[in-house]
């Protein structure tokens, strides 16, 4: 699963999580319906269960480059790759990984029905938030710490009165400027 296709700024993550057969996390859920403080108790468990997770980070440059569903499917792409076990049989929730000859379920709503697409969408969020943290040290007048990039009021008044950062998607912020 991915975090980051929506945001003004920084990069699109996905992770892809191999989790033992008979592992169940209680709790695991949609990472859009729990809170920071839950999915970073959830990553810790899930970086210590997991038989195997990869992770693929496409930057902003490239986003703006090919667009965001290209740039998606890339980073699904680099995240099955960078598993340190390849996966027998890949779920992922409402994409299709054509260039990646591992058989594949496409969920619709994956990460609400399958513990493993949860697993990935948890670490793909805590992974990328925690890039947007560490941007928000190096722009501080964006507060990227408090909404990691989303389109926020806050975040588009400080465009508009400090210009756009190195991280910002130009793609996405033509109707801004």
């Amino acid at each position: 699963d991915e975090a980051g296709r929506g945001p003004l700024a920084g990069p699109v993550v996905s992770a892809c999580v191999i989790l033992p057969k008979e592992l169940l996390i209680e709790g695991v859920d949609d990472s859009k319906k729990l809170s920071p403080a839950k999915r970073e108790y959830f990553f810790d468990i899930i970086m210590e269960k997991a038989l195997a997770v990869g992770f693929g980070i496409i930057d902003h440059n490239r986003i703006d480059k090919v667009n965001i569903y290209q740039a998606t499917i890339e980073s699904m792409e680099q995240a099955v790759k960078a598993c340190s076990q390849a996966p027998d049989y890949l779920l992922l929730d409402a994409m299709r990984l054509n260039n990646i000859k591992i058989p594949q379920l496409s969920l619709i709503g994956g990460d609400g029905k399958s513990q493993s697409i949860a697993a990935a969408s948890i670490t793909a969020k805590v992974t990328r938030d925690r890039i947007m943290e560490g941007f928000a040290k190096i722009y501080p007048e964006y507060g990227f710490e408090k909404h990691k990039g989303y389109g926020t009021e806050e975040h588009v008044e400080a465009i508009r009165k400090h210009g756009l950062s190195p991280v910002h998607r130009q793609s996405f912020l033509k109707k801004i400027l």
